[in-house]
């Protein structure tokens, strides 16, 4: 009878082996500034991601889920995999067109030319002809239009050209507040207004970043972090949306840490914001990387959402959420 108590320490000890934390205590360190009390390192290496609703935010424009997981690699090795990722080569995360930008010129965006002809792209081109409400410009911008093709082949991508390469110069000059506001319908809207609400409202996670935040342009001046640039098409809600996006990442002792931003958006949504802590773990005998990834976004159909509404909306951004990080720790570990 003594051998059965033997038989459970010596499992319980095999498996504190198996998967055993690198640095002084990565679980301490990510209950002390996420939702996740308790994360099972064992669970969480062989099965799916975790994902969970963010704290409560008074402001109802805003939302977040946050998450964890564990990928195979370093957390250096996860920087570089979450750098050089291009969505777009997945349907299911509704990437329509992903691009880097070496620098802001109109010649960076030109591939918007080349989208492909389908419902959301058509839904977008007709936005742009009658200057719908729904289309975030600048009255400035906005005035530019003086209609011709209506295709992204002709006119109307030279204008989403000209505006893309506009704000992403205003961007590298002087952070997002050189960026012209959402004012083209009267209600003004400046993008990095709300992603400095989004993170006054989530006190710990602004802290836990504090570092990594005031060397980037996000909310600030150009920052000493060299922002590295992109854009994308997305699908929301049927109606294509370009957005521009950039990725700041560095290494700490002993992990990693990451932000990605939207920054701009022709529509669909103000601003987003994901962010990522990695620690490096060992998961039998392999360097593995522990990654905390939390997503907030500031949208202006949040508002409207109440009760049962908003939380099928939070669940929505859950599902998207892990989706995503299934399918990119699926390709990183290839």
């Amino acid at each position: 009878m003594r051998k059965v108590p033997l038989l459970h320490f010596a499992i319980a000890l095999l498996m504190m082996l198996i998967v055993r934390p690198v640095s002084a205590d990565p679980l301490t360190e990510l209950s002390s500034f996420s939702v996740f009390d308790k994360v099972d390192l064992t669970e969480l290496a062989t099965g799916d991601p975790k994902t969970a609703h963010g704290p409560p935010m008074s402001n109802p424009r805003y939302l977040s889920v946050q998450s964890c997981y564990v990928a195979p690699g370093a957390p250096p090795q996860h920087l570089d995999a979450l750098r050089n990722w291009n969505p777009a080569a997945h349907r299911e995360l509704k990437v329509i067109l992903h691009s880097d930008v070496g620098s802001p010129t109109e010649a960076a965006f030109a591939k918007i030319k080349s989208a492909p002809d389908i419902p959301p792209v058509r839904a977008f081109v007709a936005a742009t002809i009658k200057m719908s409400n729904d289309l975030q410009l600048s009255r400035e911008e906005a005035a530019k239009w003086k209609g011709g093709e209506a295709t992204l082949s002709g006119a109307a991508g030279d204008f989403w050209i000209s505006v893309l390469a506009g704000r992403a110069r205003a961007f590298v000059s002087g952070g997002t507040s050189a960026l012209a506001p959402y004012d083209h319908t009267g209600n003004s809207v400046r993008a990095g207004d709300e992603l400095n609400g989004l993170l006054r409202e989530q006190g710990k996670i602004r802290k836990q970043f504090a570092g990594l935040l005031e060397s980037t342009a996000i909310g600030r001046g150009a920052g000493s972090l060299k922002p590295e640039l992109y854009w994308e098409m997305l699908n929301v809600d049927d109606v294509a949306a370009l957005a521009l996006g950039t990725f700041y990442g560095r290494t700490t002792a002993p992990g990693a840490q990451a932000a990605d931003t939207f920054y701009y958006s022709s529509g669909g949504f103000y601003a987003g914001l994901t962010l990522y802590q990695m620690w490096p773990i060992d998961v039998g005998g392999r360097s593995s990387t522990l990654v905390w990834r939390g997503d907030m976004i500031a949208s202006s159909s949040l508002a409207s959402l109440h009760g049962v509404e908003k939380l099928a909306s939070e669940s929505a951004m859950m599902k998207d959420v892990a989706k995503s990080i299934t399918i990119f720790r699926k390709e990183s570990a290839r």
